[in-house]
């Protein structure tokens, strides 16, 4: 027993210098996956840091340019890349005019954790973000409102706003100014008002296409008063029409382009006002106060074409 003892010991004691071997051996390759799995993964976050403020930095650029002054492009990317990533550096974003865009990318070297034991110190890591513009060419209006190009030329001699000062564009056929409106004269039984099908308070369209008008002096089935006081203080996107036809509820009204309209009040009778007399002095007044800007749409309810109307409005869109 005591002699089958030693043996035992003396193969054990071969084993653990046999381990030590084998755990020296191995240890190069299991640092090599620590560093592909540390490494690599902090190179991804990096990444996905530098992809944002690549993103973020392209948008903003690009809606300096799309209101029609670039402005210090590289300072701009650089603010929004480094809000993102401190260690981030912005290259000079670079415009391109066909179609309307802007690439920006962000760059940053990453060091390493484990890879320098293998001879990795750092690696180069960027972003690249292009977006372009254009404007409106079709989408979903928040409000079932169209508004005239007389309407519009009266306040913009037809061409971009730049203006801030409030006007007053009449719906009602009592108007007796000049151009009164999206209805007055035009649609017989309209008062600029689109149907809506009933869902919700708004219309989807595109240029060149014909809107329903929907008859009656109140706004359509689906909204409510508290849809139009919700946008009170807002710039929305509302249908220019140029033509138009018909009346009572087969009249229509023809989509020339899209503008933007700050709402300050408005009067379209019953509950729907936000002030007495907010359309002046007179009998059955319908109007809607605001004026005519400059806006830049973020939202995916709209498309952009480069052959769209330039009416003094931008849609965005992250391209990659």
């Amino acid at each position: 027993m005591q002699r089958l003892t030693r043996r035992l010991n003396r193969r054990l004691d071969d084993e653990r210098g046999a381990t030590a071997v084998m755990f020296a051996l191995l240890l190069v390759p299991m640092l090599g996956f620590a560093a592909i799995a540390v490494d690599i993964g902090a190179l991804y976050a990096e990444r996905a840091r530098l992809q944002v403020g690549a993103d973020a930095a392209a948008i903003a650029v690009a809606q300096d340019c799309s209101r029609g002054n670039c402005g210090d492009m590289l300072a701009t990317a650089q603010g929004l890349i480094t809000a993102n990533d401190t260690e981030g550096t912005a290259a000079q974003p670079v415009l391109s005019s066909d179609p309307l865009s802007v690439t920006v990318t962000g760059g940053t070297p990453k060091e390493h954790w484990f890879a320098p034991i293998i001879g990795h110190d750092s690696t180069a890591v960027s972003a690249t973000a292009t977006v372009g513009w254009g404007s409106p060419s079709g989408g979903t209006a928040v409000l079932p409102l169209t508004f005239s190009w007389c309407s519009f030329e009266a306040q913009t001699g037809g061409g971009v706003p730049s203006g801030t000062a409030l006007q007053t564009i009449r719906l009602s056929k009592s108007a007796e100014d000049e151009c009164p409106g999206p209805s007055g004269n035009f649609v017989p039984g309209g008062f600029g008002f689109l149907e809506t099908g009933g869902a919700r308070c708004a219309v989807t369209s595109g240029i060149d296409q014909k809107l329903i008008s929907s008859t009656g002096n109140t706004p359509p089935a689906g909204c409510k008063e508290a849809d139009f006081a919700a946008f009170v203080g807002r710039t929305v996107l509302l249908p220019i029409f140029d033509d138009f036809g018909g009346q009572g509820s087969s009249a229509w009204y023809q989509v020339h382009g899209y503008a933007a309209f700050k709402i300050s009040g408005y009067d379209f009778g019953g509950q729907y006002n936000t002030a007495k007399k907010v359309c002046g002095n007179g009998g059955d007044q319908r109007c809607v106060t605001g004026y005519f800007t400059r806006f830049v749409e973020l939202s995916d309810a709209w498309d952009y074409s480069p052959d769209a109307p330039k009416l003094g409005s931008s849609i965005l869109r992250l391209i990659r």
